[in-house]
């Protein structure tokens, strides 16, 4: 990933979104630009122009936190936006970061697949940074079957399937919402990893497949995945309407734990009851081991 590229264009793209109005800037004649201009921001953060220009032209090395935070109060940024900022102001620095933990070559805690097994009524699995599937329950797997057995996904991953299969827009009814989610959620993580090789292979690869991936991919939005409601229409069972919790993994760096829930007394509750009845004799192809992805 170019990080000054990145820095550039994510805070440019933020700039352009606030309007002088909404800082308080009234007047000001014919504007060239459709937001706030450099010079604006750097007298609402607080330092000088030039100095604020060497960071939107991707210079973010040695920029302390109090000028970020100055610049996000500036820009408006919501946490992930803060989040992302800081992730890419840490990549930009010349000392070298620790060593993050990995996940390449390491098995599934047999204690966590139990976890995972002990939830009978709810979908559960856990997916890495990319979008993969790693493990699940048997109701989450069932939930899960379509994505895995697609061959766009390549073995389960979410964003292949999204993007590069005819069956998601089927599959998931809200597809619009949950395309811009993934994007969104790809940019938070490669902020946050931008030397994770897998995680720039796949990207690129949507990059060049995808044009409504590539729209979405220079919009620059992130954003976090943490609750929700998912509304899909599965094949064997129809609509389904399951809210969702994710929950990270501390022993598991970049792992998460999504939890899927349908409301007490609904239809969606009888399906997903009776999907986790197909899924318990087997009718459910996508109940086959699947491999670990790291």
């Amino acid at each position: 990933m170019d990080c000054q590229a990145e820095v550039r264009d994510f805070l440019r793209t933020r700039r352009d979104r606030i309007t002088p109005q909404d800082v308080g800037i009234i007047g000001g004649g014919n504007r060239r630009v459709p937001g706030l201009r450099r010079e604006e921001v750097a007298f609402l953060a607080g330092v000088s122009v030039d100095y604020y220009a060497r960071l939107e032209r991707g210079n973010l090395a040695g920029v302390s936190d109090e000028v970020l935070g100055a610049i996000a109060v500036v820009l408006r940024l919501d946490e992930a936006e803060v989040d992302h900022l800081h992730d890419l102001a840490r990549a930009a620095h010349p000392v070298p970061a620790r060593t993050r933990k990995t996940h390449a070559g390491h098995s599934l805690r047999p204690s966590l697949q139990r976890f995972l097994d002990s939830m009978t009524e709810s979908a559960a699995w856990i997916r890495n940074e990319r979008g993969d599937f790693i493990a699940g329950n048997a109701l989450g797997r069932a939930v899960y079957a379509p994505i895995m057995e697609d061959p766009a996904s390549q073995g389960g991953n979410n964003a292949l399937f999204a993007f590069l299969s005819p069956a998601a827009r089927n599959y998931y009814r809200d597809w619009e919402i949950g395309a811009d989610d993934i994007v969104a959620t790809l940019r938070l993580a490669a902020g946050r990893n931008p030397r994770d090789k897998a995680l720039s292979d796949l990207i690129g690869e949507l990059v060049t497949r995808s044009d409504e991936f590539n729209r979405r991919w220079a919009s620059h939005n992130v954003r976090f995945h943490r609750t929700g409601v998912k509304r899909i229409n599965h094949p064997l069972v129809g609509d389904l309407d399951l809210t969702y919790e994710g929950m990270h993994l501390p022993d598991d760096p970049g792992w998460t734990l999504f939890g899927f829930t349908a409301e007490i007394g609904s239809h969606s509750e009888e399906r997903l009851r009776l999907l986790g009845s197909l899924s318990s004799t087997g009718a459910i192809s996508g109940e086959r081991n699947t491999q670990l992805r790291s």
